[in-house]
């Protein structure tokens, strides 16, 4: 079983719908067709990478599932409900996260009042039980860094700081399921080894995340789950140890 379409397994056996899934799912910017019958799923608690080459159509992945860009699908279901006609703001009130990739913090706020803007009230899960919650307090012990400058404002933070506080200000909204793009470019080793850390922390809480990257490496250190696209259509898609013993896949696609 390559593809959590066919269920989670869970302790008794039985299967769980995909928290999210996408069927078909076509996107634009303006004239220009970027993606091409996308599909793809998202398992409850479960880590997902979206792998390419830079221009391959992963950003452009996410924002369509979230509704920023032009779109179409056959299927797009999000938390066992048909969303494919929501706008953003509606699918960030049901539980769905976006940590876009140019961070787009406040930069006049302090952290700690970027934190405040993203806070939305607890969530259940479709079972009925609650699902996970985030507090300021619980996100300053995710992310110790962002715990010592809770009065800087965000303009004179780091880049990979403002990265960590984006996913810390997505997390308040306390959602289901988080897309995060390119949470490793562009920042230092060290705090791409913090984002990783953090990211297993989320998944031993009940987070789904799907990511897009190209660094294989980190994908490989946190993600159950890969897919591989190339000029907006799907290559390859396995669990991230099959790819692994790929080297020519990872090569042809350029996935570090």
């Amino acid at each position: 079983m390559t593809d959590a379409a066919q269920g989670n397994a869970t302790a008794g056996g039985e299967a769980t719908a995909p928290l999210l899934e996408v069927e078909g799912l076509d996107a634009w910017y303006g004239a220009a067709q970027i993606l091409f019958g996308l599909s793809l799923t998202v398992g409850r608690g479960e880590a997902v990478a979206l792998l390419g080459r830079n221009g391959a159509g992963k950003s452009t992945t996410l924002k369509a599932i979230m509704g920023l860009v032009e779109r179409r699908a056959r299927r797009l279901a999000f938390d066992g409900q048909d969303v494919a006609r929501l706008p953003t703001h509606a699918l960030a009130r049901r539980g769905l996260g976006y940590v876009p990739e140019d961070r787009r913090i406040f930069t006049g706020l302090t952290v700690a009042e970027n934190l405040d803007v993203g806070r939305q009230p607890p969530r259940l899960l479709a079972d009925g039980r609650p699902a996970p919650g985030w507090t300021t307090e619980h996100l300053f012990e995710l992310f110790p860094n962002l715990a010592g400058m809770a009065d800087r404002r965000g303009g004179q933070m780091s880049g990979g700081e403002q990265q960590m506080l984006t996913l810390a200000r997505t997390l308040m909204g306390n959602p289901l399921l988080v897309l995060l793009d390119e949470p490793s470019e562009g920042v230092a080793p060290i705090i791409v080894e913090q984002m990783a850390q953090a990211i297993l922390a989320l998944k031993q809480k009940g987070l789904s995340i799907l990511l897009s990257e190209q660094n294989f490496r980190f994908c490989e250190m946190i993600c159950d789950r890969v897919y591989v696209i190339e000029h907006g259509e799907l290559r390859w898609r396995g669990m991230t140890r099959g790819l692994s013993s790929l080297p020519e896949v990872k090569s042809n696609y350029a996935i570090l």
